[in-house]
């Protein structure tokens, strides 16, 4: 099975305002975790992976009136959604075009903005529907004038990986033949004080899969890539191949990974059973890794009970980014997606120590070899947890 073609990509992040820069910070171990300067925190001392573009830096680069109505995870998704657009080979979204995104926070930084302000200025109260994680996609599509299939996924940290997930499944029961799929979200002190609530923020820079990691970082990013069916390739360049997805949901707590890694089992074995695939044709795993005590082990487990002994080489790319929430499976398909197209695995960043109670090691240092499949993971609150496997277009 040849699987869903994927002919264009759009990026930003902490470690980018594009594709050529992500690649380049990934090539050379280059992180973007900083102190925050854009997001208004107390909690200034905490590390995240924030783009260093205000708001108003963004309207401007994206040719907004000064009225618009544009959330900050609207602002990221609309950048990243035109370089795909430029790259993509088309000069406008042909009609019929598809638009699925994923978001956890929607513009929740509006709300916290403007809450206050709703009462006694009616010129703030078109944010109050942006509490709405539709309203970033609505906005996104009103940008480029999609006016067919748009819809929103909100599945947490898995949010994006389902929109991938999604897009390609109507891809392929003819419901749809073209269709932008990815996710969007920022940085907000909803998200950096509950989180830091939960006590899984860490201090430092985090460390996944190692034996002394504390905690993540948060990041912000928008990631975007074009799927289409097979007879609109012709001619053009197919960057890789959507060729297994899987997703389940453990039901074991609101917060936390099952210790067994149930949910993340069943999703790999989905999408590896999806594409007809067995442990052994996986070249390497983008790993969800995320730098907590709970998810990095329920992970490493997950992982031994599908591969054994025979673990195909894995990192976590959250020590660049940071963790990225509804946008990180986008995030990380397209950096699967560069892993394939330039023969490059990216390194765990700061890993030291195995964990005693697997003592699994990722790659920490880059690596040339050619890939032919990778297996890519999400998981988020409430069990959420998706799997995608790409594919090296032959």
């Amino acid at each position: 099975m040849k699987g869903v073609a994927v002919t264009g990509m759009g990026i930003i992040s902490a470690i980018g305002r594009n594709l050529n820069e992500n690649h380049l910070s990934l090539k050379n171990a280059k992180n973007g975790i900083t102190n925050p300067e854009i997001l208004s925190t107390q909690h200034s001392h905490l590390p995240v992976g924030e783009i260093k573009l205000s708001n108003a830096e963004l309207a401007t680069i994206l040719n907004l009136p000064e009225n618009h109505s544009y959330t900050r995870s609207a602002l990221l998704a609309v950048h990243s959604v035109k370089e795909l657009l430029e790259n993509s080979g088309y000069d406008q979204f042909p009609e019929g075009t598809g638009f699925i995104s994923g978001t956890s926070i929607g513009g929740i930084d509006k709300t916290e903005q403007h809450f206050y302000d709703y009462s006694e200025n009616p010129e703030y109260r078109k944010y109050i529907q942006a509490q709405h994680p539709g309203f970033t996609t609505e906005k996104i599509a009103e940008y480029f004038g999609l006016n067919g299939f748009v819809t929103t996924i909100s599945t947490a940290c898995s949010s994006s990986a389902n929109a991938i997930m999604m897009g390609a499944q109507m891809i392929q029961s003819g419901k749809l033949k073209r269709v932008i799929v990815g996710g969007s979200d920022c940085l907000t002190k909803f998200t950096l004080n509950g989180f830091n609530s939960l006590k899984i923020l860490s201090e430092e820079k985090s460390l996944p899969f190692d034996d002394d990691r504390a905690g993540l970082n948060l990041g912000e990013a928008a990631g975007y890539l074009l799927l289409e069916a097979e007879e609109y390739t012709s001619g053009r360049s197919v960057l890789g191949r959507v060729s297994g997805y899987g997703n389940a949901n453990d039901a074991f707590h609101q917060t936390a990974s099952s210790e067994n890694g149930e949910g993340a089992f069943k999703a790999i074995s989905k999408a590896l059973n999806k594409a007809g695939l067995s442990g052994s044709d996986i070249n390497f795993i983008n790993a969800h890794g995320t730098g907590t005590r709970n998810n990095d082990l329920s992970e490493s487990v997950a992982l031994q009970r599908i591969f054994g002994k025979n673990i195909p080489a894995f990192s976590s790319t959250k020590g660049f980014t940071g963790h990225t929430l509804g946008a990180a499976g986008a995030v990380e398909a397209i950096f699967s997606l560069l892993s394939i197209q330039y023969g490059e695995i990216y390194p765990n960043l700061n890993f030291k120590t195995s964990m005693k109670e697997t003592g699994l090691d990722p790659v920490t240092s880059i690596q040339n070899k050619e890939i032919n499949t990778i297996l890519s993971n999400s998981f988020g609150f409430g069990g959420n947890c998706t799997s995608l496997i790409f594919k090296k277009d032959e």
